[in-house]
């Protein structure tokens, strides 16, 4: 807590300083378009594209295939069938039906809504990541996150509406929590991440993650100094943008100096987990080896609790298993069920999951027939995802691919579909959540887009 800063004028004052600064941002609170059932979303980004038909579609008659030919046409090419590499079981008063490898986080099978019929446009990465993120695989659109802040605003205004937590640098970066044409303060604010590609990373054993100390983040003048000068500097923009007339890049800094300074005065607080009891750590497994995911995921509730409309958390390895599925599977599993069921019953136990929006979710599936023999090939016909609180259905699986799991089959959703239904959980309306950029309204959705009411509380 900030409470000895280098300042003449004293806490207090500075909170005055900051709630001035606050008064002039772009982002304050705004009233939804109906009334919401979620109030804040937590985005648990699993990249790579993770098996469906080995996580959360049980598929008998891929069972009873194994070995087969897929007879899919050219799209199999000749490959034969491959069933799921690890159990199934039905967990729950519902009797969803889950893998195994997810032990702690079956135990909330009955908070999960299971989609199975998932599908998007293209079976590549940078694509598929990117149209999960904006509505597009072919443009530079606004992040689902900014859309998000942009239709809401934020519940705090000393702390960003959207942040991103070690997001991956590949598959479009920061494109994938941009705000492209809507303003500047609406794209998400980037904590942790390393410069250094993954593998590097680990051959240096170096765990990167977010958490205390953040930096420069406690001002090296006194506050009232610093507010002066900011106020200079701030004149100085909105001077030249009065010239240049449209300067987004001018507007952005503007944005980012104000609530830069502002910040100062929670995101320490928020950022150190050294405050939470011993039993909390312990539930999400902090302290105990390699607990990068663990922190996110109890950073995250953190930043809910205090009032971060949209939060992503991107998954500590990939999944994109071509080969080597039964192994590199189980370790991704391992490595995000303790903490993801934490942040479930650590939600639940505050009364907060009602009203925050838990999304499980990668770019795409995988096929139900083999590569290279112990792997999968992308597929982006049919996969799941699973989203929890904010007014989905608990216990509910929705949807159904295929017999094998190749292609959706029963309500099938696109990610169109998909974000329809978030916005709808914000109490937003997709068609009416629009921005008029180039003298055309765009909006998220692009011109499709269904809300799911079969997946309503």
């Amino acid at each position: 807590m900030l409470t000895s800063m280098s300042s003449g004028i004293g806490w207090l004052a500075f909170s005055a300083l900051a709630q001035q600064a606050a008064a002039k941002s772009g982002i304050a609170a705004k009233m939804p378009h109906f009334a919401p059932r979620a109030k804040r979303v937590i985005f648990l980004t699993m990249r790579g594209g993770p098996s469906h038909v080995d996580l959360f579609d049980y598929k008998p008659e891929l069972i009873a295939r194994d070995g087969k030919a897929a007879s899919l046409g050219r799209d199999s090419s000749g490959a034969k069938l491959f069933g799921p590499v690890h159990p199934f079981a039905q967990f729950g008063q519902s009797g969803q039906w889950m893998t195994t490898l997810y032990p702690k986080l079956a135990k909330h099978a009955d908070d999960l809504c299971i989609i199975n019929s998932m599908n998007t446009d293209l079976p590549n990465h940078a694509q598929a990541f990117g149209q999960m993120h904006t509505g597009s695989f072919q443009f530079v659109r606004p992040s689902i996150g900014a859309w998000t802040l942009y239709g809401l605003g934020t519940e705090n205004d000393n702390l960003p509406g959207f942040i991103t937590l070690n997001p991956p640098a590949d598959n479009g970066g920061a494109q994938n929590y941009g705000s492209a044409f809507l303003p500047a303060i609406c794209q998400g604010t980037r904590i942790g991440g390393s410069q250094l590609p993954e593998l590097y990373a680990a051959l240096l054993k170096k765990d990167v993650a977010p958490g205390p100390p953040m930096k420069n983040i406690v001002p090296p003048v006194p506050c009232d100094l610093q507010r002066k000068q900011l106020d200079l500097i701030r004149g100085l923009n909105e001077r030249k943008l009065e010239r240049d007339g449209f300067h987004p890049e001018i507007e952005g800094a503007i944005e980012s100096f104000e609530l830069a300074f502002r910040m100062q005065s929670e995101v320490p607080d928020v950022l150190d987990i050294r405050s939470e009891p011993a039993h909390v750590l312990k539930l999400y497994g902090i302290g105990q080896g390699k607990d990068q995911f663990a922190r996110q995921c109890l950073l995250a509730r953190r930043m809910a609790e205090a009032g971060v409309r949209f939060i992503e958390i991107a998954s500590p390895g990939h999944w994109d298993h071509h080969n080597r599925l039964r192994e590199l599977l189980a370790t991704n599993c391992a490595a995000t069920d303790q903490p993801i069921a934490a942040l479930l019953t650590d939600l639940k136990t505050r009364g907060m999951l009602k009203d925050t929006l838990v999304v499980w979710a990668g770019e795409f599936g995988r096929t139900p027939y083999a590569q290279s023999g112990d792997g999968r090939d992308h597929n982006h016909k049919g996969y799941s995802i699973w989203m929890a609180g904010g007014g989905v259905k608990g216990g509910l699986t929705y949807g159904a691919t295929d017999e094998i799991g190749y292609k959706a089959a029963l309500n099938p959703m696109h990610i169109h579909d998909w974000h329809a239904t978030i916005l709808h959980l914000l109490g937003l309306d997709h068609t009416k959540l629009t921005f008029d950029y180039g003298g055309r309204n765009f909006r998220l959705t692009n011109v499709g887009g269904e809300v799911a009411k079969g997946i309503l509380a």
